[in-house]
C-alpha cells in the first residue's frame, strides 16, 4: 500500500559562510556557531536527524482539473519538492501511504498508519514523523494516533508525531501546504521532552493537541482550532515555541496496539423531537457501543430514554458527548433525559471529548481483550475505568 524514497542533503551551516562578523565574534567567544541557535529546528538537528513524511492524500495532494474540481493528483515527493528550503532542514524520508480524500479514511486504515509510524519511529535516527492528510478527518487520524501508542512504545520511543494538510489544493493561488509542511517538519525535529502533546497537529503554523484540535470552518486557511482551550504553541520563523503542556488526554492508553479493530460503535445525533428509534436500530444491528452526541451539557429529549436503558440493557456501551464544540458534559440538571438520568441508566459521560473522538476511543477500548474480559467479569469496574478515560474528575466523583 506503501511506497518509500528518501531524500538527503547537507546542512545549511556547511552551505553559508559566515560574514567575518560572525567569524570575528566566533573566534573572540571561541564557541561554535552551534551552540548559539537553540532548539529551533534550523542548525542543530540538520546533520544527525531523519523525519519521515507519510503522505495520506487529502486536498494538500490535489489539483483541478478543467472543470475546476480538485482530484488527488501529487506524490509525498511531489509536495516535498514545492516546499522551499525543506531539505535544508534535515535528512527527509517520504511514505506513500495512500493519496484518499480524507472522507475515505476509515479506522483500520488509521490503525494501520499508527503501526507504521510506531515502527518507524523505534529507528534511532528517525527525529519525528508528519503526516500530510486531508482535513476533513485530519482530527480523528490525529487523534486515534494519540490513543492507539503502544504502551511499550510510550515508554521507549518518546517522539513528536506532527499532522498537516491544506486548505487549498496543490495548485492553487496561495496554496497552504508547503507552509504548513515546513512547519511541521521543523516541530518534527524539535528536542522534546515528556511535558508535551506526543501527537499535535499543525496548520497556519499553530500547534493543537490532537486530543483538542477541532475542523471549524469548511474553507478557511484558519479552520482547525482548539475550542475552549486554544493552541499549546506556534512555529515561528526562528523558533519553535510551546506554551502549555501536556493534557492527560494526549497520553495513549495502556493497551499494546491491536492486530485489528473489532468493535462496533456507532454515532447518533440526538435532535429536538427524537424518540431513540436510532438508537433501536443500532441495537438490533448488533454493534458493541454507542455514541450519543447530545445537547449542550449532554441532555437529550426524554423520549430517548427508553431506548437509551434498553440498549444498556443489551449490553451496548453507551456514551454520552455534547454536540457543542467546547465544554465539559456534566450531570448538573435533574430532569427526564438529563444527564443525572443516563448515568443512572449505566451510561459513561463524554467529558470534554467530542462524539467523532468519543467513538474512536471506545472503538479502540472495546477491541481490546482485556478490556473485554474486564467488561464481562467486573462491569463496574470497567465502567469506572472507561469513565476515567474520558473524564477523570467526574470518575472519582461517580466511583471513588
Amino acid at each position: 500500500m506503501s511506497t518509500k524514497t528518501t531524500s538527503k542533503s547537507k546542512t545549511a551551516a556547511k552551505q553559508t559562510k559566515a560574514s567575518p562578523k560572525q567569524e570575528s565574534y566566533l573566534e573572540d567567544e571561541d564557541l561554535d556557531l552551534a551552540d548559539q541557535v537553540l532548539d529551533d529546528g534550523y542548525m542543530d538537528v540538520m546533520e544527525d536527524k531523519t523525519v519521515v513524511i507519510f503522505a495520506v492524500g487529502g486536498t494538500i495532494a490535489m489539483k483541478a482539473r478543467a472543470d475546476g474540481s480538485r482530484v488527488p493528483a501529487s506524490s509525498g515527493e511531489d509536495l516535498c519538492a514545492a516546499v522551499p528550503g525543506l531539505k535544508d532542514l534535515c535528512n527527509i524520508e517520504v511514505v506513500n501511504f495512500s493519496n484518499v480524500q480524507s472522507s475515505a479514511v476509515t479506522p483500520d486504515m488509521m490503525l494501520e498508519l499508527s503501526k507504521k509510524i510506531q515502527k518507524t519511529l523505534e529507528r534511532p535516527e528517525v527525529s519525528g514523523v508528519v503526516v500530510t492528510h486531508g482535513t476533513d478527518t485530519l482530527e480523528e487520524t490525529a487523534y486515534f494516533l494519540s490513543i492507539s501508542l503502544s504502551d511499550k512504545f510510550q515508554q521507549t520511543a518518546f517522539k513528536p508525531i506532527v499532522l498537516t494538510g491544506a486548505m487549498r489544493g496543490a495548485d492553487a493561488v496561495g496554496a497552504d501546504g508547503p507552509a504548513n509542511i515546513l512547519a511541521s517538519v521543523r516541530i518534527a525535529c524539535h528536542d522534546f521532552n515528556d511535558d508535551v502533546a506526543r501527537v499535535m497537529v499543525c496548520l497556519n503554523d499553530q500547534i493543537h493537541s490532537a486530543a483538542r484540535v477541532e475542523k471549524t470552518h469548511s474553507a478557511n486557511c484558519a479552520t482547525f482550532q482548539s475550542p475552549g482551550w486554544g493552541p499549546i504553541g506556534y512555529v515561528d520563523e526562528d523558533m519553535v515555541y510551546f506554551r502549555s503542556g501536556i493534557l492527560s488526554e494526549d497520553a495513549g492508553l495502556n493497551f499494546p496496539t491491536p492486530r485489528k479493530l473489532t468493535a462496533k460503535v456507532a454515532l447518533v445525533k440526538a435532535v429536538s423531537g427524537d424518540k431513540g428509534e436510532m438508537v433501536d436500530y443500532v441495537v438490533k444491528s448488533g454493534y458493541d457501543g454507542v455514541v450519543i452526541e447530545g445537547f449542550g451539557r449532554g441532555n437529550i429529549p426524554f423520549p430517548m430514554m427508553p431506548s437509551v436503558r434498553r440498549a444498556v440493557k443489551a449490553g451496548l456501551t453507551v456514551v454520552i458527548a455534547t454536540r457543542t464544540p467546547a465544554g465539559r458534559v456534566l450531570d448538573c440538571y435533574g430532569y427526564p433525559g438529563s444527564v443525572t438520568d443516563t448515568l443512572e441508566a449505566g451510561c459513561i459521560m463524554a467529558g470534554e471529548t467530542t462524539a467523532a473522538k468519543a467513538r474512536l476511543l471506545l472503538m479502540y477500548i472495546l477491541s481490546q481483550k482485556d478490556a473485554q474480559l474486564m467488561k464481562e467479569s467486573e462491569p463496574e469496574r470497567f465502567r469506572a475505568y472507561l469513565q476515567e478515560c474520558f473524564d477523570l474528575v467526574l470518575s472519582r466523583r461517580l466511583f471513588g
